[in-house]
């Protein structure tokens, strides 16, 4: 997967009735190109599926902080591996031992297990830590 690739999966995260024209503009290829990429990506299981993401009136997002440890990159480069998930927040690269922190807001547990996984899969990722939101306080 390219830059093109990743760009074109986090516009159809974001949402997946996004017509292709509109893709092909916001990643700056023709629609062709984009048809056929999408087409790959579904053939390669890459693309899954379609699906409806629906959120119970006033029921909150799953909130977490991923501490991640990796070998070698820099951190503009896994920012750039985080961009394909619409739920990360914010990606800090901090002092110390962890490389990097990451705030998530998930639809549920299982969505935030399948992109920790993702990201355990990282290329030099050594370990991911998760940190669960109990409470929040906004000031």
């Amino acid at each position: 997967m390219d830059k093109f690739d990743q760009q074109m999966l986090a516009l159809l995260r974001a949402d997946a009735r996004l017509p292709v024209s509109q893709i092909a503009r916001e990643v700056n290829l023709s629609r062709s190109a984009v048809s056929e990429r999408i087409r790959q990506l579904e053939h390669s299981g890459v693309i899954s599926g379609y699906h409806a993401q629906v959120t119970v009136p006033g029921e909150v997002a799953i909130k977490a902080y991923l501490e991640l440890f990796y070998q070698g990159g820099r951190c503009e480069h896994y920012v750039e591996l985080m961009r394909v998930f619409p739920e990360v927040r914010r990606c800090s690269g901090i002092s110390g031992e962890t490389d990097m922190l990451v705030s998530i807001e998930a639809a549920s547990m299982q969505r935030l297990s399948e992109i920790r996984g993702e990201i355990e899969n990282f290329p030099g990722m050594q370990k991911v830590k998760t940190h669960m939101v109990v409470k929040d306080w906004v000031f």
